[in-house]
């Protein structure tokens, strides 16, 4: 099993080139079984969760080509309308293939989905928007099974705001007879791409980027051509990176209007930033100073970034607070911040972080996606050397994290 081994100590100057969307990229690919025709998308980013999407969304029978400046996608011969548990359990974005399926053919057979331990993220609201459509479900040995002939237009009212639940019966609706409108709708950024594309498939969508979307059903959505947006928490990473770190990075191919809240805790925290169009400059030579935040859907702070800014409290003058809104198990990087001398200590859903001077090397264990970006943070500014256990959390999110950290600066590298 592959492990990180970091240095720490050494400033980071250069340029990164920053990748597509992970979770814009994975609802944009299952949106390739709601037609015959094809998709070509582009920036499309190399990652274990894409590479498992392709891999679940080719045994429905969808026609993939992959190179390096994109993905084909054609949906003539789709045959199996099943998402099996083995390719499911690593995954839980796999349940995007439920709106498209039903919508489509009229039937869908999906295992509960797994993915990321950081607390409980049930899919009932994808099941109560589905059933308000007129599909028929139930749950049996593990599987959603939904049937309709062809789902009805209507309002849908989610109990909670939800970013795959938006994503999955946006693209149910889409096909749906009549007109369908999603109240309390997540506004993400990367639901926003979505229901780009899918106007530019033939859909038709009012309200793209507001809590509100009105959805008017058509017979067939034709083929598309996409470029996914560049991915907001790999560049707000490497913004903790360098104000861990220090340094002078510019990112490319970024954009700076979707990480107004980030941005602007960063300058709180000393952290000099310049954008342009397409690019963020960010500057640090000095501690940075703590900063409280607390978690919430989009725009407000993101739940996605919290533990790469708490590693960055870690080392910073000052005391914080970090309030965790939106899953309730999303502190397990603590205890392994703890070992590397970081001073946290959590009470409910608050973590109490008192900034140290310095951090030490130390053997520590990913558990999840976020947490182990926040540990390769955490390890270029400690002290001695940082060895980081089970980055397959990593691989999931982050395309080539090490290889794009080696060429700014940093001493890291990929051990077995």
């Amino acid at each position: 099993m592959d492990k990180l081994l970091i240095r720490g100590g050494h400033r980071l100057s250069g340029e990164v080139m920053i990748s597509g969307a992970k979770n814009a990229a994975l609802p944009i690919l299952c949106a390739g079984l709601l037609t015959a025709d094809t998709l070509e998308l582009s920036n499309v980013p190399h990652l274990q969760d894409v590479s498992t999407m392709l891999k679940l969304l080719r045994q429905t029978g969808l026609h993939i080509e992959q190179d390096d400046t994109g993905v084909r996608l054609n949906g003539a011969a789709i045959d199996k309308l099943e998402a099996p548990y083995e390719m499911v359990k690593t995954m839980r974005a796999s349940i995007l293939v439920l709106g498209p399926l039903l919508a489509r053919f009229g039937e869908a057979k999906v295992s509960l989905p797994g993915g990321c331990a950081i607390g409980s993220r049930p899919v009932d609201q994808h099941i109560k928007g589905l059933q308000a459509l007129g599909a028929e479900i139930t749950l049996e040995a593990g599987y959603i099974h939904a049937k309709a002939k062809r789902l009805k237009g209507t309002r849908i009212v989610t109990d909670m705001i939800t970013v795959t639940g938006t994503e999955n019966l946006l693209m149910a609706a889409t096909l749906a007879e009549g007109e369908t409108v999603l109240e309390n709708a997540a506004r993400e950024p990367e639901v926003t791409d979505l229901a780009h594309l899918l106007v530019a498939m033939g859909a038709k969508i009012d309200g793209i980027g507001s809590d509100r979307l009105v959805i008017q059903g058509v017979e067939r959505l034709h083929g598309a051509s996409h470029a996914v947006i560049a991915d907001r928490i790999e560049t707000g990473t490497f913004l903790c990176a360098v104000a861990t770190a220090g340094g002078d990075v510019t990112l490319k191919n970024v954009r700076s209007d979707i990480l107004d809240v980030a941005i602007d805790k960063l300058r709180e925290m000393g952290v000099i930033l310049t954008s342009g169009g397409d690019w963020i400059r960010v500057q640090m030579a000095s501690r940075p100073k703590a900063v409280t935040f607390r978690t919430t859907e989009y725009p407000g702070f993101p739940t996605d970034m919290q533990a790469q800014f708490m590693a960055v409290n870690c080392i910073a003058n000052g005391t914080s607070h970090v309030t965790e809104t939106i899953f309730e198990n999303r502190f397990m990087h603590v205890q392994e911040m703890n070992r590397l001398g970081a001073m946290i200590e959590i009470e409910g859903n608050t973590a109490f972080v008192k900034g140290v001077e310095k951090l030490v090397g130390a053997p520590v264990m990913a558990t999840d996606l976020r947490a182990s970006a926040s540990l390769v943070i955490a390890g270029l500014a400690a002290e001695g050397e940082t060895l980081i256990d089970r980055i397959y959390h990593l691989d999931r999110g982050y395309d080539r994290m090490e290889v794009k950290l080696s060429a700014i600066g940093a001493d890291i590298r990929r051990v077995s």
